[in-house]
């Protein structure tokens, strides 16, 4: 199918649905009936609810954090670890007595979870009072699931297994004036084996560089100055592309749009992270000095059983590249414990990398079975009573690193974009510097989305305490 087809099926797409929203606002604008969103999993699942949110606000619901007082409650729903649906299942469990007591009541769920086929079959049988399911290929069809939900008043299950259309130029609603995320791709294409991600996401397909580039242009007249770019792998950008182009190329037209004073992106994979994109990072000063590199595991042993295609020579050797070319960047990575085979010696060379880099944060976790990856049927599956020790030690020893790292902030004025009122202390916002660490500074309510300078007075293992600067 050629780009312009591909052009004329989205816009259609977002046409109908845009005319189905308007029909249903006719039915819900001014009752007042408000819908609660919860999302779980990562910044996609986020970005995903965003898109979510503005297409229910455009049909006329109110929001609330509040379910009591929901007539729409819709999870989006993660499944990378087990612990995340067990989650979903208890919420659903509480919301069964909602449901008797208010038959009008609407429920949802849709995300990752959804496009696994046991997990559908499980929503079937014992889970009959959800209204509508959808996935995560679908989710511009909101709108016409929820119509057809209204007129006949039966469930709706609506699970695609492959991507058709990437609709655009659909109502969303962001979480900040300031600053937004951007899609540039979806889907992943390297089967980690311990991932459900490709199976639940889908093969990669990225955007077109022009329809990225609007959307950042008119966010930026909108108001914003930061974006981050989002990608399950986004140094694969631009290969499934009629006409490839690299993710350097991308980023480097990106840093071209007046008034963008920040750029970030995550997730990259160490495997395809190139020179050029070093290149391209360190040579312009408004894309963020802040990279979330994922290593997983320190054991080159590991990582060939995981297929993450490097080992822990050429990802430290990377590293210290990167290093080299932005002495100041922020690292951040993810860190998985207890892969089947996993020995102490296999730990301690993930030990070693930590120590060696000095990450500002890690996300660690403790290897979680996901049915229907290769790693849930390996052999020597690691006990839990030792992955959680080694757990524990990783996770000691990231704390003491970041620590570290952030003690060369003491005593240095730094910019901070100011985004939101601090969860603690309503006299407080926190923000980020360029590289990425969280800051708290005593500052006024009128000054979020502001950058201003801020002397950091006091350091903590994950984050840093500022006043303004004089």
């Amino acid at each position: 199918m050629s780009k312009r087809q591909i052009v004329e099926i989205s816009t259609q797409e977002a046409k109908r649905q845009t005319e189905i929203i308007n029909i249903l606002s006719q039915r819900i604008k001014g009752k007042n009936l408000k819908f609660c969103l919860s999302t779980f999993g990562c910044q996609m699942n986020a970005r995903d609810s965003e898109k979510i949110k503005g297409m229910l606000e455009e049909i006329g619901y109110l929001q609330t954090e509040n379910e009591d007082e929901a007539d729409f409650i819709l999870y989006n729903t993660c499944c990378v670890r087990e612990n995340a649906e067990t989650k979903i299942y208890g919420r659903l469990g509480a919301l069964k007595g909602k449901k008797r007591e208010n038959p009008n009541l609407i429920i949802a769920l849709c995300g990752c979870m959804m496009q696994q086929d046991m997990v559908v079959e499980t929503l079937k049988k014992n889970y009959k009072f959800v209204d509508i399911i959808f996935g995560t290929y679908n989710t511009y069809k909101l709108p016409e699931l929820l119509q057809t939900r209204l007129e006949t008043g039966e469930n709706i299950i609506d699970i695609w297994d492959s991507y058709k259309d990437i609709v655009e130029d659909l109502p969303d609603a962001r979480k900040y004036d300031h600053k937004a995320c951007v899609n540039i791709m979806y889907g992943c294409n390297n089967f980690c084996t311990y991932c459900i991600v490709p199976y639940v996401r889908g093969r990669e397909r990225s955007r077109q560089p022009e329809d990225i580039m609007n959307e950042i242009k008119g966010l930026v007249a909108d108001g914003v100055t930061e974006i981050m770019l989002l990608g399950q792998n986004v140094n694969s950008y631009g290969k499934t592309l009629e006409n490839p182009m690299t993710f350097a190329a991308l980023l480097k037209q990106i840093s071209q749009i007046e008034g963008l004073k920040r750029i970030r992106f995550m997730t990259s994979h160490p495997k395809d992270l190139n020179d050029e994109l070093i290149e391209v990072m360190a040579s312009h000063d408004n894309i963020c000095k802040s990279l979330h590199l994922p290593f997983q595991s320190g054991s080159s042993k590991v990582l060939k059983r995981m297929n993450r295609h490097y080992t822990k020579e050429s990802y430290l050797e990377l590293a210290h590249k990167i290093k080299k070319a932005m002495p100041n960047i922020g690292f951040t990575t993810d860190i998985i414990v207890g892969f089947p085979g996993e020995t102490e010696e296999d730990f301690n060379d993930t030990m070693q990398v930590v120590d060696e880099i000095g990450y500002t944060s890690a996300f660690t976790f403790v290897y979680s079975k996901r049915t229907g990856t290769p790693a849930a049927t390996m052999e020597e599956q690691v006990d839990e009573q030792v992955a959680k020790e080694r757990f524990n030690r990783l996770t000691a020893l990231v704390n003491q690193k970041a620590a570290e790292a952030l003690s060369k902030y003491q005593g240095q004025t730094v910019e901070v974009l100011l985004e939101e009122i601090s969860k603690n202390n309503r006299s407080v916002l926190s923000g980020r510097t360029d590289t990425g660490i969280l800051v708290n500074v005593e500052a006024s309510e009128d000054m979020i989305g502001q950058y201003v300078p801020v002397y950091i007075k006091e350091t903590k293992s994950h984050y840093l305490v500022g006043e303004l600067a004089k």
